[in-house]
């Protein structure tokens, strides 16, 4: 008589351990091919809580954001300030515009380190770090008395802040939600067009009334304590959805999807960072004063902070590519029917607070559209490409626009159409990331016979987080028709 090999597979307390502080779903994997007693695996499937602590956590991130990119959005005023006043001798437009890049750019560019830390010593330790650069930066700046000094601290120190402080939070709202998961995301950056629109009336007031150098001291001791006390509260789910924490994961280029939202991110930002340094000083370049100025950059964050949430709801029921795409179209559109024709005050104010609701998409459904594309697991790698990929347009998007003033007449129109050509292109990319997701939605509901429409049931699969861009190809649609078919995606 002959007798079979059959192979057992170990039960494990690790398999059935719940991690995290969501609740898990049971997976049941059975070794077929025996005709002993199949031997049962279960393994838990993480599902995030969907709330609870995770609103403290929103809470924190929104003043995160409020005390980092809020500060930041505040640079329009400096610059508006050191252009009208010589503040450093010699010192170019251009060398001003630099500083802002900077201070955006290298947030980006030490977003490798900051996920190294953050894998090795935890988000606790990321978050702290950035709020040792931003502290030292604001209040270093105070004592700056040449361009080069301004470089270095409200540039490249204040930017190694801000980064470390970014990184560090930016994924961990998507790790406690699932159907509101853009709402949740939406309500956390709106703290950068809230606390923009605050800073920016704030740093105003501050200089007219105590002068540049306490305006600086006073934002690096707000945002000190203010940041401290979030780097205590937010906790991560790092260990429960398995996030991969690698600083360079090179497989994702191979990714026809990731390099749509590369695209996508690098066109936004050659359109919002313009958008963001250049509205104060336009509208003194319009005959307006500088207060008027300033109030104009606060609505534009007010704008951001007001449409960032809205945006979030819509793009949970609507479908986070489609409403990321649409959002970006839009604010290419308002650049060009709005923005060249604001001659006066009160249309300056109008576009302001309509542009602000859709400019900054880019921020607010990053998180969400990237766990849609390339999976939880997957997203921090994804997120820590992208931002070094970023440096490039934050850096020199704000000269490119300045170089584009014209000496008379409309002296913005060439930046103004640069600024609507880049949303327009950044809105192409997403339409094609839309046709990918649509065609693997309808190849996967192909392979396990469920219809092609059911969209909700073929989101919820985990298989969505890998690549099946080669069986897209063969999806009942074609790509041309995919571009503009329905579909909640």
């Amino acid at each position: 008589m002959n007798e079979k090999d059959t192979t057992k597979l170990p039960l494990t307390s690790d398999t059935t351990k719940e991690h995290g502080s969501g609740t898990g779903s049971e997976e049941t994997i059975t070794e077929p091919g025996t005709d002993q007693p199949q031997v049962e695996v279960k393994k838990i499937v993480d599902q995030p809580p969907d709330g609870g602590y995770g609103w403290v956590c929103v809470a924190c991130c929104f003043l995160v954001n409020a005390h980092t990119w809020g500060i930041n959005s505040s640079y329009g005023i400096f610059l508006a300030y050191y252009l009208d006043n010589n503040y450093y001798p010699n010192a170019s437009s251009l060398g001003f515009a630099f500083v802002g890049g900077l201070s955006i750019s290298q947030a980006l560019l030490i977003s490798p380190l900051a996920t190294y830390i953050t894998r090795v010593y935890g988000t606790r330790t990321t978050l702290l770090l950035g709020v040792f650069f931003e502290t030292v930066a604001l209040i270093g700046a105070s004592f700056t008395h040449q361009i080069w000094q301004l470089f270095l601290s409200q540039g490249v120190c204040f930017g190694f802040g801000m980064g470390f402080l970014f990184v560090g939070s930016v994924g961990i709202v998507p790790q406690w939600f699932t159907t509101k998961r853009s709402l949740a995301n939406g309500i956390a950056t709106a703290g950068s067009g809230l606390g923009g629109m605050m800073y920016s009336l704030a740093t105003d007031a501050m200089i007219d009334n105590l002068g540049v150098e306490w305006a600086f001291r006073i934002l690096g001791i707000l945002a000190c304590a203010v940041n401290v006390v979030c780097a205590v509260l937010i906790k991560d789910r790092n260990k429960a959805v398995g996030a991969s924490q690698l600083a360079f994961d090179y497989r994702l280029f191979k990714r026809p999807e990731f390099l749509l939202i590369l695209g996508w991110g690098f066109f936004s930002m050659m359109g919002y960072i313009t958008l963001l340094f250049s509205l104060p000083n336009y509208a003194v370049s319009i005959r307006l004063s500088a207060q008027q100025g300033s109030i104009i950059g606060a609505l534009l964050n007010l704008g951001q902070g007001l449409g960032r949430p809205v945006v979030g709801v819509f793009s949970d029921n609507a479908g986070r590519i489609n409403l990321a795409g649409a959002c970006t179209f839009v604010g290419g559109l308002f650049c060009f029917v709005i923005w060249i024709f604001a001659k006066s005050f009160s249309v300056l104010i109008f576009f302001a607070i309509a542009v602000g609701t859709v400019s900054g998409t880019f921020w607010t459904t990053i998180a969400p559209v990237g766990a849609e594309v390339v999976g939880l697991k997957e997203l921090p790698s994804a997120l820590s490409i992208l931002w070094v990929f970023l440096v490039v347009p934050t850096t020199f998007s704000e000269p490119i626009a300045l170089q584009l003033r014209q000496n008379a007449g409309d002296v913005y129109l060439h930046a103004q159409i640069y600024c609507g050509l880049m949303y327009v292109a950044a809105a192409g990319c997403m339409l094609f990331l839309r046709a990918w997701k649509i065609g693997q939605i309808e190849q996967l509901a192909a392979e396990r016979g469920e219809r092609s429409n059911d969209i909700s049931a073929a989101s919820a699969d985990p298989a969505l987080t890998r690549t099946v861009s080669a069986a897209s190809k063969r999806s009942k649609n074609k790509l041309w028709k995919r571009l503009f078919l329905w579909k909640k995606v």
